[in-house]
């Protein structure tokens, strides 16, 4: 199934995309929005033309700190106006973008700055009561390297972008002063040097299971995918958008920062999840476009202040990453007056998007599905040999092939041969079916499948009938051994405020919507279910039985 550039409604995004890279992007918006208000973070706003002038000014201070194109540069801070200038501006400057897990210690962002030999480091100093400089400095305290960290030797410097900085590592302020000395007219030729074919970042993948792999874009592969994103979601200049997807993640850097500088939408970074923050948020700033996981949109509406704030300004919710309830997508658009929910579908090799769903989709399709392929891309479920399609309405393999597709995973030639096929289709892992319009339901990841008496059994299927209980706010299965039938399924299930539901209850009501193979012979309540920064349900621990117990 391929996405239509010329399905109604849908305009080319290429003709929007003449400057071609990051860097002409970022000039373009300084230029066409110039006065108009480009990030809100608290009391420091920045207009769209400052923004410009600081991005030039982190470029210039990267180009005098040694920075040549192609060179890696790293990124390990929450979402802050500092995260948006360094980033940008090491693009500016001709280098590869490397966005570090805020959620890594110490030893795993060591493992992505030595993976990638990341040349320059922008670090923050204390987030959520951790001092990432301290942390790093202990994971790599010992080599020969003669920069910052003797155990990084590629790495020449590391700046802290908040906070003071140690022996060896060097204050944002003191950083961008370095930088005064270049030329505006050096930065010029360095940002008109990056070529659209040039690699824009290294995503790395969730990691939901295995060791995260960096998917190398293009800074052409972002533009367009994101000029196809912001058409489809509707996002127009004026609009205010509260990014709390972590920028190191797709969803947030692209989505959120790139999405923005297509439009002229006003950026307001939200460092960390807190539902009385996000309330408090949407109410000051009139924000009007708020992405994010389900859970995210189902906290906003359970919490009971929430009437508190007027929250009428918001018009746009993209969601996706797990189940989405009907009930979810309706009182989105009955209790809050959110005009457009719309759900989608992509992976970090993909730059993020692959399908999605278009503003007149009804409720039902939103919910149910993640909408069709986006324009350029196509989709097809694979067959059992993964080399061919497989018949109409059959679940299978959900297999990616578009102009986005990332490039391969970065200096990994057997990880890269694993996931891309001769023909250029991307195996995803995720198991899928195509409805007669088009529309992809995401059924399970291969890897998640567990066999009941010979029934395949899908969790993301089970997962979507359990979620139909009243009671039932959140829930993830998972197969467990079972001496009769092989495996059987474990529901850990987060219970609705006030709901008194128990173990019992919940199996014998799925005995009576689902066949009994996928009705899941045990339940444990959790508080909440772990996830990793993008969202998603990480059901390696909940087969470790590694989450948080309920209260009695």
């Amino acid at each position: 199934m391929r996405g239509d550039l010329d399905e109604p409604g849908t305009t080319d995004p290429r003709a929007d995309l003449e400057h071609g890279t990051v860097p002409r992007l970022v000039r373009a918006a300084a230029e066409r929005y110039g006065p108009a208000e480009a990030v809100a973070e608290g009391r420091h706003r920045l207009s769209w033309a400052q923004l410009g002038e600081r991005v030039e000014r982190a470029a210039a201070a990267c180009i005098a700190a040694g920075v040549e194109p192609g060179d890696r540069v790293a990124v390990w801070a929450p979402n802050t106006t500092e995260w948006i200038t360094a980033a940008l501006g090491a693009v500016t400057a001709g280098a590869v973008l490397v966005p570090v897990n805020t959620r890594f210690k110490g030893a795993e962002a060591a493992h992505v700055l030595r993976r990638t030999r990341a040349r320059l480091l922008f670090v923050t100093g204390t987030f959520l009561g951790t001092s990432y400089v301290a942390s790093l400095r202990r994971a790599a305290r010992e080599g020969t390297g003669r920069g910052p960290l003797p155990g990084l030797p590629d790495l020449e410097r590391a700046v802290v972008l908040s906070g003071d900085a140690p022996d060896s590592f060097r204050t944002w302020r003191d950083f961008l002063a370095a930088g005064e000395a270049v030329p505006a007219a050096a930065v010029r030729v360095r940002a008109d040097a990056v070529r659209p074919e040039d690699p824009s970042d290294i995503i790395f993948t969730s990691g939901t299971t295995g060791l995260p792999k960096g998917a190398v874009i293009t800074h052409a592969q972002t533009l367009r995918a994101y000029g196809v994103w912001s058409e489809l979601a509707g996002l127009a200049p004026g609009d205010r958008y509260l990014i709390v997807n972590p920028f190191f993640h797709t969803f947030g850097y692209k989505a959120g920062i790139i999405a923005c500088l297509l439009r002229g939408a006003t950026m307001i970074p939200q460092p960390v999840f807190g539902v009385p923050t996000a309330l408090a948020h949407i109410a000051a700033e009139r924000v009007t476009v708020l992405p994010g996981p389900p859970s995210l949109h189902q906290q906003l509406l359970d919490h009971p202040d929430r009437a508190r704030y007027d929250l009428g300004s918001l018009r746009l919710v993209v969601t996706g990453a797990a189940v989405v309830p009907l009930e979810l997508v309706e009182r989105l658009r009955g209790e809050l007056g959110v005009r457009t929910v719309l759900t989608a579908y992509g992976l970090s090799e993909c730059s993020g998007i692959a399908t999605m769903c278009r503003r007149d989709d009804p409720p039902a399709t939103v919910a149910a599905t993640s909408g069709r392929a986006v324009p350029g891309t196509e989709i097809r479920i694979a067959a059992a040999d993964g080399r061919t399609a497989a018949e109409p309405g059959t679940p299978g393999e959900v297999q990616v092939r578009g102009y986005h597709v990332m490039t391969g995973y970065y200096e990994d030639p057997p990880a890269t041969a694993d996931a891309l096929t001769p023909d250029g289709w991307l195996r995803t892992g995720d198991i899928g079916v195509l409805d007669a319009d088009g529309n992809l339901r995401i059924t399970d990841r291969l890897k998640d499948m567990f066999i009941v008496g010979g029934f395949n059994a899908y969790p993301a299927e089970i997962e979507r009938l359990l979620a139909r209980h009243p009671d039932v706010a959140e829930v993830a299965v998972v197969g467990i051994p079972d001496p009769r039938l092989g495996e059987v399924g474990k529901a850990y299930t987060v219970r609705r405020p006030r709901s008194t539901l128990t173990a019992a209850e919940l199996i014998a009501w799925a005995r009576r919507e689902m066949a009994n193979y996928k009705v899941p012979r045990e339940v444990a309540f959790v508080t909440a279910l772990p996830r990793n920064a993008s969202g998603k349900v990480v059901k390696g621990e909940l087969r470790g039985a590694a989450v948080l117990p309920a209260r009695p």
